[in-house]
């Protein structure tokens, strides 16, 4: 449960301060105190009246609108915003501004003027037309004169608690003989869209929407422009809406006032809606997309490159887009056209729409739990993403769009949130885990997939409105007359009375017993594996059986000592190694001989197993997305040749020209791999020896880890303290579970002990030194990063960085001169 409104507010124009520009301020604040959960938001009074307090010679029409703030702590608040005008007499206008002459004679020869009021209301939840009812009842108390005192109106809103979310309905009441039924989402995580996605839709069109969506996606900055701020604001919650599962993390503010537009200036991406009336003024902004909802225009200038997504999926999408929005263009032509072939209604519309977003979403990131990394299970899970791996099975290492996505703070935010393998799950969670398949099968087919699109869009919209057909709703609305004979002033509202409301309702709550939020969690399903990499086409991408089989009998002929064979074999098998496939069948076959320990050779074995290796490596970019170098690490350090008595020479020590061996990115996915097998190794072995599992042994040893994770994320509130201590000792090895922190530990652990060992070791040769000493830091900077994402405490980041230089160090050096000595020979 939460508070449907947290603050009430009346701004009003300040008479006081009449130089210069006006000025709004708070007249009355409720409650005068701020709640400790949720501050009161500065500067109120600025987003009341976006484009300036100012005052008019004739009455305006009641406005509302909801402008969104963000807390220091990424909260949202939204202030609901409703604004009238009342008469100020000129004579206390002229008192006012005695001081004042000039600047206001175009109102001075005037009897009467106007000046804006609103009604403020704040809250953390997202009730649009709520709150717009119950704003319009406080008005229409005031200006019809009704018996129920405002203090008990205001003080019954302040005081109405609701549901966040589960599908259930509550009907409130302000006191006025009025009624309202709100209904809240059956899942929270589902974004509630109203008809903004459909209406953002209909003010752009499809292209310029899936630009909008790609620069978001892309962080670029984006600025709407409208003459109506309501639209503004619902324009920026379309275009999140269209964004899920990904949330956006950068600067969000619909409506900006005019008095901070240097805001636009920021380096860093946003999202924000401006007032058209100060378009002049985003004329400059060099790196700012321009989207005039009125105009129903997207301006992008010419230094900004916005990445599209990649086809077929564009055009896919676009066609999607089209039978939601214009179901009679496939059948324009048609003699006979169906009768019953109509768009659907705006709301429906609205959630079919983010339906082939959600279906969109489903192909960008398929089989993506497949490329997660558990690397810590207690207390919290810390998961990482392969993008690399991800990339390479999806065949879109090269695609600049999915590039920047998997890189940007929004698809690291889905890691941390879905990541988890034991959680709630929602919509999108069943849709890669069950109906990728049949997402697959429908791509050739438009009216499948339209079928399926539609199915989506019925979960979407019930899940908004679980009670579609109920409508409870009695409000009274204030008569023409009455808001043009407004004379009145908005009164002052006793403070104590509304105080009171406040206190017996906090008492009322503090004494209830509290309400649990159930949440029921399961195992996340990873769905179908990514399996044989494919194209953008869908085309199977394989080298012929016969390419493989040549670089198999040349592998045998090596290993066999028939070096005519493998010579006449190894240009063929040269120009196999360009495909992926061949290039994984070396390092399998590599792997067999290993494993029979065949890996000391001969010098013309080596060379020709070097020979092969070097030309993988060749064709691996510097992410090694399929995996080959990662294959390809365990066996460079086993094959070797003896080239003299206690001299050997690994084969890594000639294949270190390679780009993939100075990526950071690369060892640390290879770590955090390496991880992952020792935790599956570790709860396989618990579980086995606790009999919690089921299943028969071999399928235990199946179980990935995520699945592991899962497992043990389930059993951890079923265990004591005692051994929820234990787990933490045996998982991380560290010995004092009350230190484990997510502390920031930076690089001058690392250069410190770079330098104490440089001070040490100076009667070293100054090569070997320099090569250790470069060696010690990238390795202190890796086991940094690694340690600070992993939560490792400050004692033992310490202890490894003392280990790495105390054991690496000599290892170097010994290097350093096995490398002398194997020059040596060769010359």
């Amino acid at each position: 449960m939460a508070r449907l409104a947290d603050y009430f507010t009346v701004v009003g124009y300040d008479l006081d301060k009449r130089e210069g520009e006006g000025q709004g301020r708070i007249l009355q604040r409720f409650p005068e105190k701020d709640w400790e959960d949720s501050p009161f938001p500065q500067g109120i009074e600025l987003f009341c009246q976006p484009s300036g307090w100012q005052l008019v010679p004739e009455q305006q029409p009641a406005s509302f609108f909801v402008a969104v703030l963000t807390d220091i702590n990424s909260e949202r608040n939204y202030c609901a915003c409703f604004t009238f005008w009342e008469a100020v007499d000129f004579p206390q206008l002229q008192k006012s501004e005695a001081s004042d002459e000039a600047d206001e004679v175009s109102v001075s020869h005037t009897e009467r003027v106007f000046g804006p009021k609103s009604l403020v209301l704040v809250s953390r939840l997202d009730h649009t037309e709520v709150f717009r009812n119950c704003l319009s009842l406080v008005y229409t108390v005031h200006v019809e004169h009704l018996t129920v005192p405002l203090e008990t109106v205001v003080g019954n809103l302040l005081t109405c608690v609701v549901p966040i979310a589960g599908g259930a309905q509550r009907t409130i009441t302000l006191g006025a003989g009025d009624r309202q039924v709100i209904q809240t989402p059956i899942t929270d995580s589902l974004p509630v869209s109203g008809s903004s996605v459909a209406q953002l839709f209909r003010q752009l069109g499809i292209v310029n929407v899936l630009c909008l969506f790609c620069a978001a996606l892309t962080e670029h900055k984006i600025l709407f422009l409208s003459s109506s701020y309501q639209r503004l604001t619902d324009a920026c919650r379309g275009l999140l809406a269209i964004m899920f599962p990904l949330k956006y993390s950068f600067t969000y503010v619909p409506i900006l006032p005019g008095k901070l537009l240097e805001v636009l200036s920021t380096p860093t991406p946003f999202i924000i809606g401006v007032n058209s009336f100060f378009k002049s003024e985003t004329q400059e902004l060099l790196d700012v997309i321009i989207a005039d909802l009125d105009g129903g225009t997207v301006t992008i200038p010419e230094c900004v490159h916005i990445s599209p997504l990649p086809e077929p999926l564009l055009q896919q999408t676009q066609t999607l887009l089209s039978m939601v929005l214009d179901p009679e263009l496939e059948v324009a032509d048609y003699a006979f056209p169906p009768v019953s072939n109509q768009p659907s209604s705006l709301r429906i519309q609205d959630k079919e729409i983010r339906a082939v977003f959600l279906w969109l979403f489903a192909r960008l990131f398929q089989g993506y739990r497949w490329c997660l990394h558990i690397i810590r299970i207690h207390p919290e899970p810390v998961i990482r993403f392969h993008k690399a791996a991800f990339l390479g099975k999806r065949a879109l290492s090269e695609d600049d769009f999915l590039m920047k996505v998997l890189d940007g703070m929004a698809f690291a935010g889905f890691v941390s949130e879905r990541g988890p393998p034991y959680r709630t799950t929602d919509l999108f969670d069943d849709l890669m885990a069950n109906q990728v398949e049949r997402i697959c099968q429908g791509e050739g087919d438009q009216h499948r997939t339209m079928s399926h699109i539609k199915e989506l869009a019925e979960q979407l919209f019930k899940n908004e409105n679980p009670y579609p057909a109920v409508s409870m709703h009695k409000l009274q609305r204030p008569s023409e007359s009455a808001h043009a004979a407004q004379s009145a002033p908005f009164p002052l509202l006793d403070d104590v009375a509304v105080q009171l409301f406040i206190d017996h309702a906090a008492a009322k709550l503090n004494t209830a017993p509290p309400v649990v939020k159930v949440e029921v969690k399961a195992m996340v399903p990873s769905g179908p594996t990514l399996g044989e990499t494919v194209d953008r086409n869908g085309h199977v991408m394989a080298n012929s059986a016969r390419r493989l089989e040549v670089v198999r009998n040349c592998i045998t002929y090596i290993f066999e000592n028939k070096m005519l064979e493998a010579k006449k074999l190894m240009p063929a098998v040269l120009r196999a190694l360009k495909g992926r496939a061949a290039r994984v069948c070396l390092t399998q076959e590599l792997n067999q001989h290993v494993l029979q320990n065949r890996a000391v050779l001969d010098d013309q074995q080596f060379d020709y197993i070097v020979r092969m290796m070097n030309c993988t490596l060749q064709d691996c970019s510097h992410m090694d997305e399929h995996g080959i170098a990662a294959a390809l690490l365990p066996l460079v350090t086993a094959f070797c040749r003896k080239l003299g008595a206690g001299i050997t020479q690994f084969a890594y020590s000639c294949v270190q020209e390679h780009s993939v061996w100075t990526n950071m990115q690369f060892w640390e996915a290879m770590f955090y791999s390496d991880v992952q097998s020792h935790i599956r190794a570790l709860y396989l072995e618990t579980a086995e020896e606790q009999h919690s599992y089921d299943e028969e042994e071999d399928s235990r040893r199946e179980l990935s880890a995520l699945e592991l994770a899962s497992e043990q994320s389930r059993l951890w509130p079923t265990l004591n303290k005692e051994l929820h201590k234990n787990r933490l000792l045996r998982s991380s090895g560290l010995g004092d579970v009350e230190s484990v922190s997510n502390s920031y530990v930076t690089n001058s652990i690392a250069g410190s002990m770079a330098e104490s060992f440089d001070t040490e070791s100076g009667f070293e040769d100054a090569e070997s030194s320099d090569v250790a000493n470069s060696v010690v830091r990238f390795i202190n900077r890796f086991v940094d990063k690694v340690c600070n994402e992993s939560g490792v405490t400050n004692e033992h980041l310490k202890a490894l960085h003392t280990n790495d230089s105390r054991y690496v160090r000599p290892q170097v050096q010994s290097l350093v001169r096995c490398d002398v000595q194997i020059a040596v020979p060769s010359d």
